[in-house]
């Protein structure tokens, strides 16, 4: 167990932590969150013997053994499978000790040593290495590849593989999904349930924490206070604590009125009928989260785009990629005004070329692009933080669009942002990739598209100013196309998911979580068709991948009828939750137990009794459901 005793820390002048007291156990799994700056990482130093407490005191067990991963990855000629093996250091001291009593000729020492090798699976280590390597997007042919060869995203996966290697008590990980695609976090995810030891996970991933992890443990005013259950369980239980204070209260609902006036002023219009729908339900989700986040330092809109042509863009036959590689091929796309898309597929497909492609990055191979008049493209990509002035301030960035706009105007925009004061008049150099992203989103905004290309925008981004991107994202007037790794923004903000596969780009037929179910499915298609390569002669395989696919989604069709019980019985167990909630509060008047109340107190009585039976009823069916569910899947 990790023990915290009456600790504080400091990084220079500035206190982090204060007077903390808290117990971690063995084998929980625990989510660190926290705004930017608040000591997530100081957390973690300390936790590594590289920081000590200013006062108080930290222990952990004797002998534990911790895995965390490496910020820089050695530039070596080292194949990436042997790299990865390197994170199982008992596997490494255990195999250098047996080349030595081989050279030495110790038959005695070298059986003890064979008998360790068996206690810890050392045999299988490779295997257990290629399927690590596999799971985070290596093919086969990459395990050979030397470590130097690899981008700078690629090598931050080989830290990953190296960290989950180490047969750890405690693991480590901070920001582990920055550099994964959608796929990858998913395997991650199943990963991490698995493990068996103690984790700490730092991430501004709120779907990646709820499936994870099993309390949070949140940095505050220099506190560090432990919950229980995951991230949305937090959300409630800092709402109602919140909710105490009447000013946050107001303010958030003056945010969820602003919300609610977009759904009235639409709603009838039968063009704006589907934005209206989504913008409702985030507004029923958001009665619970948005008073968790109230206190965030980000608010900003998308303004009022100047145009709002339909339709905006149409691609007819469009093929696309790069020289002889053909990515896409014979693409059809009619971009409407009011579309949010969300794009899906496996790391390679295409999405982020589809993007270049529409965004005007890349050129049509063959086919046609028919632009709107009065087009104007916000486009987000990573390599835009990259291609900012690094001797120019947000403020500057943000005249050099609007010359003439006054400068207080500018500074209260950027100050939306997080840019307040004197960071709003900094050169951007020493900014970090959270700030340089959010910057890039604010010249983005300022510009007032019509037409939004979003390739992965939340890297680097933390929980409150996602948080904030997704509110405004949804009030967005004009279409919207997203790649993103964080499915809570893809299921806030996107009305339509399509698929990019096998160089088309077609609807995807179900939700996120029918995604993962075909992700699943897709994987293990091709560890068939590997092992079958592998292993058998080619003649007796009988089935076509073309018909393993429609076995996959035949089976996705027969489980969705359960899936659609158990979304039924969560929104039944919502509003009985609600119910007991509201009976609650008339049962805490002080009124109510006047004598003249007390035919109205016994009615109230009476309807909690029926709304909690019913609730365990409900309660019941769902467990049952869900357990039938997972068994099925």
């Amino acid at each position: 167990m990790l023990t915290f005793t009456e600790l504080s820390l400091r990084r220079g002048a500035r206190e982090l932590l204060h007077d903390v007291t808290l117990t971690i156990h063995r084998s929980q799994k625990v989510g660190i969150t926290g705004a930017n700056g608040t000591g997530k990482s100081s957390l973690f130093a300390l936790i590594q013997n590289d920081l000590q407490p200013d006062s108080g005191d930290f222990k952990l067990p004797p002998g534990t053994v911790i895995a965390h991963i490496a910020q820089e990855t050695p530039a070596v000629e080292l194949p990436a499978i042997e790299y990865v093996m390197d994170g199982d250091k008992e596997l490494r001291r255990i195999e250098k000790a047996i080349q030595k009593a081989e050279q030495e000729n110790k038959g005695e020492k070298l059986a003890h040593l064979y008998t360790e090798m068996e206690n810890i699976h050392g045999y299988s280590a490779k295997s257990r290495a290629g399927q690590l390597l596999h799971g985070l997007g290596f093919t086969p042919d990459q395990e050979q590849i030397p470590v130097i060869e690899f981008s700078g995203g690629w090598r931050m996966r080989l830290n990953l593989a190296q960290a989950l290697m180490c047969r750890s008590d405690l693991l480590l990980l901070d920001e582990p999904t920055n550099h994964l695609d959608l796929e990858t976090v998913i395997w991650l995810e199943d990963w991490l349930r698995s493990y068996p030891g103690t984790l700490l996970l730092i991430s501004h991933d709120r779907d990646f924490l709820d499936r994870v992890v099993s309390h949070i443990a949140h940095i505050e005013q220099n506190e560090l206070l432990l919950y229980t259950g995951n991230y949305s369980d937090f959300e409630i239980q800092r709402a109602e604590r919140l909710a105490n204070q009447q000013s946050i209260y107001e303010k958030q609902q003056r945010e969820m009125k602003h919300m609610q006036d977009f759904v009235d002023r639409f709603r009838a219009k039968a063009t704006k009928a589907r934005q209206a729908q989504s913008r409702l339900k985030a507004l029923e989700r958001m009665k619970v989260i948005s008073q968790a986040h109230v206190d965030s330092p980000f608010h900003f809109n998308f303004r009022k785009p100047d145009h709002l042509p339909d339709p905006l863009l149409q691609l007819e036959s469009a093929s696309a990629g790069y020289g002889d590689n053909l990515i896409l091929n014979n693409i059809r796309l009619n971009i409407t005004n009011g579309d949010r898309i969300g794009l899906l597929g496996q790391n390679g497909a295409g999405k982020s070329t589809l993007i270049k492609l529409l965004a005007g990055e890349l050129s049509l191979q063959s086919g046609e692009r028919k632009d709107a008049k009065h087009i104007k493209i916000g486009y987000f990509a990573q390599h835009q933080l990259e291609q900012l002035d690094g001797n120019a301030s947000p403020l500057l960035h943000i005249q050099r669009l609007d010359p003439k706009a006054r400068e207080q105007d500018l500074r209260s925009y950027l100050g939306g942002f997080g840019f307040n004061n004197e960071m709003s008049l900094t050169p951007v150099a020493p900014f970090s990739g959270g700030e340089k992203a959010r910057l890039v989103l604010a010249m983005i905004v300022y510009q007032k598209p019509n037409l939004l290309l979003l390739d992965e925008p939340t890297n680097h981004l933390d929980l409150e100013m996602r948080f904030s991107l997704s509110t405004a994202l949804q009030e967005f007037e004009g279409a919207m196309i997203i790649v993103s790794h964080d499915r809570y923004l893809l299921r806030t903000v996107a009305d339509t998911l399509l698929l990019v596969a096998d160089g088309k780009v077609q609807p995807f037929d179900g939700d996120l979580d029918d995604y993962r179910q075909w992700v699943k499915d897709h994987d293990t298609l091709e560890n068939t068709a590997l092992k079958t390569t592998e292993y058998i002669d080619s003649n007796l395989q009988t089935t076509s991948k073309k018909q393993q696919r429609q076995d996959a989604a035949d089976k996705r069709r027969q489980l969705q009828p359960l899936r659609n019980k158990v979304k039924k019985l969560e929104t039944q167990m919502e509003k009985l939750n609600a119910e007991k909630d509201s009976l609650s509060e008339q049962l805490a008047s002080n009124a109510l137990y006047e004598d003249k109340n007390k035919s109205q107190l016994n009615d109230c009585l009476t309807q909690q009794e029926k709304v909690i039976q019913a609730l365990q009823d409900i309660e019941e069916q769902w467990l049952a459901a869900s357990e039938e569910l997972e068994t099925l899947t």
